[in-house]
């Protein structure tokens, strides 16, 4: 379900005037002013989740990037219903897939694991669709756990470094990549973790990517993380 962000007024003196200037667009509420400077402004991520994903894996990277102030999309693979995950916790997104396409680019794609669901995400062609046109055009692509294992199949990053969980790393080696046992990795526009355990770092890493550096360190101490 989509996070409710209240947006300060410091941060959008450049994004406003020129918002105001537009004629054709009205504004009833300093609220929805903010709002659409906010989406001006924001960069934009999908993450795409499939029945089986890897819960934790998928709420912390939701999480961390909107606390990081980056748009983000939780795009049903088979629908907007709600999907059952590893662990047997369900979570809801916020749209399905093709009706989030409808917004596409994105500024970053994103696979959380868990096993089953990095196994429906590899077989989707839609998802290799979508993985391929972003790292063509030099858009982040970030997978942790299993979910490296979908670039495998639709051919993505091939020679990159990358890590990912342990039980899938002969599966990436044997693929075409090289190894890496770092918590997160960065090849370019190819970003890579290990397991639940390494999500904070992965998601502040995309915060850090998308965002920059001063985003990302802000948002740490509100959550007690240390790296």
């Amino acid at each position: 379900m989509a996070a409710a962000i209240v947006i300060g007024r410091q941060v959008y003196h450049s994004v406003v005037p020129s918002l105001l200037a537009k004629k054709s667009v009205a504004f009833t509420s300093p609220r929805q002013l903010h709002t659409a400077a906010f989406r001006k402004m924001a960069k934009r991520a999908l993450i795409i989740l499939a029945e089986g994903a890897e819960e934790m894996e998928t709420v912390i990277t939701v999480d961390v990037l909107r606390r990081g102030n980056v748009n983000v999309t939780l795009a049903g693979l088979a629908g907007k219903d709600t999907v059952l995950c590893s662990r047997n916790v369900k979570v809801v997104p916020d749209t399905d897939l093709s009706s989030a396409l409808k917004e596409a680019p994105f500024d970053a794609v994103i696979l959380p694991g868990g096993l089953k669901g990095a196994e429906a995400l590899a077989n989707a062609e839609i998802v290799g669709q979508i993985l391929r046109d972003h790292f063509a055009q030099g858009k982040l692509v970030a997978a942790v756990c299993a979910g490296p294992t979908a670039f495998i199949g639709h051919g993505i990053g091939k020679g990159k470094r990358v890590t990912s969980h342990p039980s899938v790393k002969d599966k990436m080696v044997a693929g075409g990549y090289e190894y890496s046992e770092d918590r997160v990795v960065v090849d370019g526009n190819v970003i890579t973790s290990r397991a639940p355990g390494t999500t904070f770092e992965f998601a502040l890493k995309l915060v850090e990517l998308l965002q920059g550096k001063e985003q990302a360190d802000a948002i740490m101490p509100p959550m007690l993380v240390k790296l």
